[in-house]
């Protein structure tokens, strides 16, 4: 019988689809886990396994930046809000508005934040709308591709700014579905560095 009961869980998957991509080859001394997210779809990991990460209240920050739009994004953007009002380009690029807010919370220190971040510091989108950009997802990880495949890290910054990282039971390699949308793997360039 082949059906939801016959699938293995995301732990399962996890677990049973890892194996470790060495990026020194020279030396052999760093290794990497590649899980497969999706059938067919695989990512290296280079966070911590035993990471974990629950979104914490009040924390808002990973709302105070500007969210690149992939196409995809754009079109189902288009069909919650107005663009002229919530987009604009950066280096051809569209990303979602950074805008002034007048409030000393949810902000980041230039008081602009996420056009869709409201003033108690919840998305609008993803309340109202039930649905968040692709950038949206991928946070607090932050992606890119490589000659073996897309590749997926803790950003940088989070480490310093986000409160949501190892403060639950939440291992994030064993949620990987949660932050990264199939979509990436279909991306000409799904790089997380480019920021407005």
């Amino acid at each position: 019988m082949n059906g939801p009961a016959d699938e293995p869980n995301f732990e399962e998957r996890a677990t049973d689809h890892t194996e470790a991509v060495d990026h020194t080859e020279a030396t052999g001394t760093t290794k990497s886990p590649r899980v497969e997210v999706y059938p067919g779809r695989e990512v290296v990991v280079e966070f911590d396994p035993d990471l974990t990460f629950e979104c914490v209240e009040d924390c808002t920050w990973c709302c105070h930046h500007g969210v690149l739009l992939y196409d995809r994004d754009l079109l189902e953007l288009a069909q919650r809000a107005n663009l002229a009002d919530t987009t604009t380009q950066f280096r051809g690029e569209p990303f979602v508005t950074r805008e002034e807010k007048p409030r000393e919370e949810h902000v980041g220190p230039d008081g602009q934040a996420c056009a869709f971040l409201r003033e108690d510091g919840l998305c609008s989108l993803h309340l109202e709308e039930d649905w968040k950009p692709t950038r949206c997802s991928v946070f607090p990880l932050g992606v890119w591709l490589e000659d073996d495949g897309l590749h997926v890290d803790i950003r940088e910054s989070a480490h310093e700014h986000c409160e949501g990282l190892n403060v639950s039971e939440r291992r994030v390699i064993e949620n990987l579905e949660a932050f990264l949308p199939e979509l990436l793997w279909d991306l000409e360039n799904p790089d997380s560095d480019r920021v407005l």
